[in-house]
């Protein structure tokens, strides 16, 4: 059923890129932390770098429980699934790191996602994810769902935001700079965006 991978590129390639949603997962050190699970979507915010390097915009939102728990420790996970088409479920298991808009890698990094407007969605960083495990599994149980489009809510709010406004929303929330569980998340004031 389950097969290990070495790299990521051919047919997983292929399928992780057609996918419109994916998940991930990441907890913090503590035993009694809050593990996160978060859905991430909208058409071209995610890339394959290489056999071994994905990486996803961060965007605006109510917490940054990824962003800490990977300040933190690194791990994460990445899953993918088909709801459309032979039944399929990929993971990634590796180390990730957030890229902030001040680092001098982020316009590099952000040129791998040319088909996204990142400034409408009040982009905070680029989670780059090395992976150290590779796997698929059968996605028997998944159900056939069908994809019909991205939704346009998350540019409609954050469009109207600059530097400024951005930073002002951040620190009115209260699990941006710091975690559900008080780890450091979003450093703020928010950096200015290199690019």
């Amino acid at each position: 059923m389950g097969k290990t991978y070495e790299r990521i590129d051919g047919r997983l390639r292929t399928f992780i890129e057609a996918q419109p949603l994916f998940f991930t997962a990441t907890a913090p050190l503590s035993g009694d932390g809050t593990v996160n699970l978060s859905p991430k979507g909208l058409t071209g915010s995610f890339a394959v770098l290489d056999a071994h390097t994905v990486a996803f915009l961060d965007f605006a939102g109510s917490n940054a429980e990824t962003i800490a728990h990977l300040r933190e420790n690194g791990r994460i996970t990445l899953m993918w699934c088909a709801f459309q088409g032979p039944p399929n479920i990929v993971r990634v298991h590796g180390r990730g790191e957030p890229v902030f808009r001040d680092d001098a890698r982020f316009a590099e990094l952000l040129g791998h996602f040319p088909d996204i407007d990142a400034g409408s969605h009040g982009l905070r960083a680029i989670i780059v994810v090395t992976a150290e495990l590779v796997r698929d599994t059968c996605g028997y149980a998944v159900p056939f769902m069908a994809y019909e489009q991205d939704r346009d809510l998350h540019a409609r709010r954050f469009a109207r935001e600059d530097d400024a406004s951005l930073d002002a929303y951040f620190t009115k929330k209260e699990h941006i700079a710091t975690s559900l569980d008080g780890l450091p998340g979003l450093p703020l004031p928010l950096p200015p965006s290199t690019v």
